[in-house]
C-alpha cells in the first residue's frame, strides 16, 4: 500500500463543465493558466516526485498482486499471502460460483466477488 499522501490531480475546470467532472488528468497548455504557471493553491500538476516506490508500482491499494483467473485450475497458482484474484469477465456465473468456493477454501482474496 502507498504510504505517501497524493494529492487529487484535477482537471483545468473540471468543476465548472459537468462533462469534465470524473474524468482524468488533461495537462493545462493556457498562456495564463495559473495551474501550468503552479500557482498557490490553483491544484497540482503531476510530477515524478509524486510517484510510488518500486516495489510498490503496479500493485492493488490493498498491497496485494493482482491475478487475472480464467479457470479452476488457475486458482490453484496463487499465493494468499502475496497475490488477490481477479475473475475475468468471460467466466459465467456457473463456474464464478465453483472458483468463489474453491478461492474461498484457500483463502485467497478476491477483488471482484459475486453481487447476490
Amino acid at each position: 500500500m502507498n504510504s505517501k499522501k497524493k494529492p487529487l490531480f484535477r482537471r483545468t475546470q473540471g468543476a465548472m463543465y459537468r462533462r469534465l467532472k470524473g474524468k482524468g488528468w488533461r495537462r493545462p497548455t493556457g498562456k495564463h493558466n495559473k495551474i501550468r504557471e503552479c500557482k498557490n493553491g490553483k491544484g497540482e500538476v503531476p510530477r515524478i516526485g509524486y510517484g510510488a516506490r518500486r516495489d510498490q508500482r503496479g500493485l492493488h491499494p490493498s498491497g496485494l498482486e493482482d491475478v487475472l483467473v480464467t479457470n479452476i485450475s488457475e486458482t490453484r497458482g496463487i499465493d494468499p499471502k502475496t497475490q488477490a484474484a481477479r475473475i475475468a469477465s468471460v467466466v459465467g456465473r456457473r463456474k464464478k460460483l465453483l472458483m468463489l468456493e474453491e478461492l474461498k477454501k484457500r483463502k485467497v482474496r478476491v477483488l471482484n466477488p459475486l453481487k447476490v
